[in-house]
């Protein structure tokens, strides 16, 4: 463990164990200014800042929803609004047991020689935006890392390249106190059959975990948020019991004890779906040293039933 993580090192574990709480979750209201826009306009609603934070504060007022929310992750605008009657929205988290997170990477860019793979940015100034992030009341965040399969892909490179930016994030994040969701998310997109993805997967988790072990990342103040083991989005479909078994087999590989939560994005999956594998998961009966629950966002409704519901926050 740094050295200059130990005075926040009891809060780090006292918030990853809190959002790890069995039976609750996190909710995903981190996407951008761009990607709010997409949802709004499905409705033919502006993409003004007033309009999102109406949206927001639907969100966080949601009566029915929160006592299943453990955390909510914020984009930086969200972390700063009020609710209609005044109060900040941190605050109605928090009156509500719900922890504040932040989204504090700026999004993806191509990594140099290689076929379209790409590397998170984001570093310039992180440690001063977390300080300011844990002024303002933050306590968690959150740092996506995107990889693909393809013939040659994930390159080594890519994957050592994600799993060092990942670990770094995650350290900076703990020396001002947030404990960082360790996010290497791996596309469905593809043919590719679940053997492949599982495969993937592990030789993914273990760079990352490594990785964070070599920047002395506390494991027990982080969270994972990884993708689903699935088929490619163009292969034939399997059952949720097949995916919670393969999926669980790879975190039991490559995931240490020490790690408290493990949130699920849903990977491009409908609601049903992720919720239907995240259920068969959790029914699995072999040693879950973590606690399996969801890290999903709420989609607006827009043309067809079926975009309705939690799906994974989009950056």
């Amino acid at each position: 463990m740094s050295a200059f993580v130990g005075k926040y090192a009891d809060e780090l574990i006292k918030t990853a164990r809190y959002i790890a709480t069995p039976g609750k979750g996190i909710l995903a209201a981190d996407e951008s200014t761009g990607t709010i826009g997409k949802r709004l306009s499905s409705i033919n609603v502006e993409n003004i800042e007033s309009n999102r934070q109406a949206l927001r504060e639907l969100l966080f007022k949601s009566g029915k929803a929160l006592p299943y929310l453990s955390g909510v992750i914020l984009f930086e605008e969200t972390l700063y609004q009020k609710a209609s009657d005044g109060k900040p929205f941190v605050e109605v988290l928090q009156e509500n047991n719900v922890i504040p997170g932040i989204k504090v990477d700026k999004g993806v860019v191509e990594l140099a020689g290689t076929n379209g793979e790409t590397t998170t940015q984001g570093f310039d100034s992180l440690g001063a935006r977390c300080q300011q992030y844990y002024k303002a009341g933050a306590r968690f965040a959150k740092w996506r890392a995107v990889l693909k399969i393809g013939p040659t892909e994930p390159s080594e490179l890519s994957i050592q390249q994600n799993a060092q930016g990942l670990a770094r994030y995650a350290i900076i994040c703990q020396e001002n106190g947030l404990v960082p969701i360790v996010e290497p998310e791996i596309l469905t997109d593809g043919d590719h059959d679940i053997k492949k993805c599982a495969s993937v997967t592990e030789a993914v988790l273990a760079a990352v975990y490594k990785a964070l072990n070599d920047q002395h990342v506390l494991l027990e103040g982080t969270l994972l948020k990884p993708n689903m083991v699935t088929p490619g989005s163009d292969s034939p479909k399997v059952t949720p019991e097949v995916i919670a078994e393969y999926t669980v087999t790879a975190l039991r590989r490559t995931v240490p004890p020490a790690v408290p939560g493990i949130v699920f994005l849903s990977g491009g999956q409908s609601e049903e779906e992720a919720t239907l594998n995240l259920n068969a998961m959790n029914k699995l009966e072999v040693l879950k040293p973590w606690t399996l629950s969801f890290s999903f966002r709420p989609s607006i409704a827009e043309k067809h039933p079926q975009n309705m519901g939690w799906k994974e926050g989009e950056c």
